[in-house]
C-alpha cells in the first residue's frame, strides 16, 4: 500500500454555509477513517525552520506557503492507488464544506 499525505484547506465561512447534515456525514466519515487507523489531525500554528549551510537555526512564526483558504488539517492515509486515496478524502469536511483537500503521494526516503 502506498502512503499519501493529505492537506485540508477550509474556513469557517465555507463550513457554516454547508448543510448541517452534510457536515455531520463528513465528520462521521473522518471518524470511520480514524477508527480504521488513519492518522488525522487539525492544523496548529506553523513555524518555519531554516538552517542554511548548517550555520544556525532560524525560526519564523507562520506559514511559508500562502493560500486563499487556511490549512485546516492533515491526514496520513494508505491506499492502493492515488484514485483510491482521492475517494477516501472526497467526503472529508474540507472537501464537502467549500474547501479543498490536496492529496500528496508520499515517496519515502531510502
Amino acid at each position: 500500500m502506498a502512503k499519501f499525505i493529505t492537506i485540508g484547506f477550509g474556513d469557517e465561512k465555507g463550513y457554516e454555509q454547508t448543510a448541517p447534515a452534510v457536515r455531520a456525514a463528513a465528520h462521521a466519515h473522518d471518524a470511520r477513517l480514524k477508527a480504521a487507523g488513519v492518522l488525522i489531525g487539525a492544523a496548529g500554528s506553523p513555524v518555519q525552520v531554516r538552517n542554511h549551510d548548517n550555520a544556525g537555526v532560524r525560526t519564523t512564526a507562520g506559514a511559508y506557503l500562502h493560500s486563499d483558504l487556511p490549512v485546516a488539517g492533515f491526514a496520513v492515509i494508505e491506499a492502493a492507488t492515488l484514485e483510491e486515496a482521492i475517494r477516501m478524502v472526497s467526503k472529508a469536511p474540507c472537501a464537502v464544506a467549500h474547501g479543498v483537500v490536496e492529496v500528496w503521494p508520499l515517496q519515502e526516503m531510502p
